[in-house]
């Protein structure tokens, strides 16, 4: 198969050759690289001691193009000859926006081209008439070329090798040794390509195209600063002649007549390679590093095991997590790898106390949300964040008392949810999809393209981001909700979702907001009643008159300036209404990137409009409890002492 530049404007081909999504579990293939990485709390680090993994973050080689025209004027000597021509350098992970080759743009509702560029999604009533090239063919459309040369570890050869992109924004395009690999859009999760037929030991090239903009800008509208390319971590990862390709642990618990827990487990397998005479040792520890179960079985798709004790609950106050360890051997008794999982027991559910009073508990206890709405942020890195960002925001919610996060609005890095489980914090996993710019500008509502609507062409590609959403992150005790994304209007492609994750995972409740604007899909989207900056009064005349579910706020107090008063007025309802759920602040961290200032030579923040950018929204972009540079603001002493009312 060829690489074909009209992908990129063609709603209905959105990923080529890419592996299916599956679980976010690491894997090693000796015990003492296993221990080694057991020993880190970063679930970064604990990859990173893998002898099945290989990290190929550091410095590559990168040239710049202004649109895509110029990008394949130089193709084939960039991927199919042997002319070496002049390359600089850029940094993986990092933004290029970052890395000073291309300019910083920040908008919030409005789609980044609008008042240079006309363009509606294509393949709906509103594109009829429209050039069919509007990103191949646009005159301004980056494009970045990447390239690295290296040698496959020794421990890697001989074995399945595929090539890992946590996240590259927008499209990307991939070829290894001039062989095209794969093409993929979701920026924000995982995309895996099988190298195993064209790597070798020695001497490889890896080629990696990135365009800005094309049909997925439409999907990801994201109240942000609009960057492109290889962001997050990238790897290669070798698989032993069987492998578990994926893995969803389902624990489970009910109530004993004598209080106790009574816990089972069930694990559902994906394998790659044959499973015949293959076995299965598993161990499952608790918290205290004590063993609780220990068996080797045949390994099957499916198996299931009661807990010989009573189990302990996962929640905020007491987040407790239990090991399971997989050892994987072949039909000779061989160790071929050995993947470890952290699991919890929990059940979130929605409670009907009567007189119409839906209420949400988590193991029985109503469930109270003190939230914050989280962009990944760094001043000096933009979205490109690492442990110590992570780690530094934990304890400020730690110390704060925020007990919810919601990943506003794509899914966020992989080590979150893990620090997140380990930390006890509740989290709202947002698919990866925003339309804000094509259904609500100048306070119009216009529905007339909403994204993605009912349009047939992006059903499956909305889709697709729930499904890889719901398959990375399914064994994450944390993610209480399921979110269809952010300000998306809504639609049968939206019901579809909804249906998605409630049938495959009726253990969690599903999230959307947008409907609000929708009430005709009201009982066939979203578990939850939600709304953005909804007055308390409004909220009240709900949970009086109507509350026919719980009541959520995604987004209230919007910290821009000096805006934080009347947070009392919103935390009054949880006291006064059992359906009133709480919310999510909007939002947590500043967007804002740290320069140095013309004048005086010191560091300074700079906001939205402050980089020439047009069309820009400004200092929009600064609206968190949090500056940039990850000093709390006055308002975090509200916030502190409002949300630790209900800390115990």
């Amino acid at each position: 198969m060829e690489a074909d530049i009209r992908w990129l404007d063609t709603p209905e081909v959105f990923r080529v050759n890419q592996m299916a999504a599956h679980s976010d579990h690491i894997w090693f293939g000796d015990e003492s690289c296993y221990q080694a990485g057991m020993r880190h709390t970063d679930y970064g680090a604990a990859a990173a001691e893998s002898d099945l993994f290989q990290s190929l973050n550091g410095t590559w080689e990168f040239r710049l193009f202004p649109n895509v025209k110029e990008a394949l004027g130089a193709q084939e000597e960039i991927v199919g000859s042997q002319i070496d021509s002049v390359w600089d350098e850029i940094a993986v992970p990092c933004h290029i926006e970052m890395a000073g080759y291309e300019k910083i743009q920040y908008v919030n509702i409005q789609y980044p081209w609008e008042g240079c560029e006309y363009r509606r999604p294509p393949m709906t009533e509103t594109a009829k008439g429209q050039r069919e090239d509007i990103f191949s063919g646009a005159q301004y459309n980056p494009v970045g070329y990447y390239r690295l040369r290296f040698d496959l570890d020794e421990k890697l050869r001989g074995k399945q090798v595929s090539l890992f992109f946590e996240g590259v924004e927008q499209a990307v395009y991939v070829w290894l040794n001039g062989i095209f690999i794969g093409y993929a859009e979701d920026s924000f999760t995982p995309s895996e390509f099988d190298l195993s037929n064209v790597i070798k030991d020695t001497g490889n090239t890896l080629i990696v195209r990135v365009h800005k903009q094309g049909c997925s800008s439409f999907l990801e509208d994201q109240d942000f600063f609009r960057f492109f390319g290889i962001f997050r971590d990238v790897s290669l990862r070798a698989k032993p002649s069987l492998h578990i390709e994926d893995l969803w642990i389902q624990p489970e618990y009910r109530e004993t007549p004598d209080k106790k827990n009574a816990g089972s487990v069930s694990v559902r397998f994906r394998y790659a390679g044959s499973i015949e005479g293959a076995r299965l040792s598993i161990r499952i520890l608790d918290a205290e590093g004590k063993t609780c179960l220990t068996t080797v079985a045949q390994a099957e798709q499916v198996l299931h095991y009661d807990m010989p004790e009573p189990v302990k609950l996962w929640e905020h106050r007491a987040p407790c997590l239990y090991r399971m360890e997989l050892r994987l051997f072949d039909d000779r008794g061989e160790l071929l790898e050995i993947v470890p999982y952290d699991f919890g027991f929990r059940r979130v559910e929605i409670v009907d106390k009567g007189n119409g009073t839906p209420v949400i508990e988590l193991n029985g206890r109503r469930l109270i949300l003190c939230g914050v709405n989280r962009h990944e942020w760094s001043a000096q890195g933009g979205r490109c964040i690492g442990e110590k960002e992570r780690k530094w925001d934990m304890e400020c919610f730690k110390r704060n008392h925020i007990n919810a996060v919601r990943t506003c609005h794509y899914p966020d890095q992989i080590p979150w949810y893990y620090l997140c489980d380990r930390e006890g914090i509740y989290v709202m996993a947002e698919t990866n999809l925003e339309t804000h710019g094509s259904w609500g500008k100048l306070d119009c509502i216009d529905g007339a393209w909403a994204m993605p609507g009912s349009f047939p062409a992006w059903e499956a590609v909305t889709l697709d981001r729930a499904k890889t959403n719901f398959e990375v992150l399914k064994n994450h005790p944390s993610i209480l909700f399921w979110s269809l994304g952010n300000e998306s209007f809504a639609g049968t492609t939206l019901e579809k979702m909804n249906r998605f994750y409630k049938e495959q995972d009726p253990g969690r409740l599903v999230h959307y907001e947008g409907v609000f604007f929708c009430p005709e899909y009201r009982e066939t989207i979203s578990d939850v009643e939600s709304r953005m900056y909804a007055p308390p009064a409004e909220i009240r005349r709900y949970l009086t008159e109507e509350a026919e579910k719980p009541f959520i706020l995604c987004e209230y107090m919007h910290d821009m300036g000096n805006s934080f008063g009347g947070m009392q007025s919103y935390m009054q309802l949880i006291d006064e209404f059992p359906s009133y759920q709480g919310g999510f602040i909007w939002d947590y961290i500043d967007q804002a990137i740290q320069v140095e200032d013309e004048v005086t030579g010191k560091p300074v923040l700079r906001y939205g409009g402050d980089f020439d950018d047009r069309p820009a929204d400004y200092e929009f972009s600064g609206d968190g409890i949090v500056f940039a540079d990850r000093s709390e603001k006055p308002a975090m002493q509200e916030v502190r002492y409002q949300y630790g009312r209900y800390e115990s």
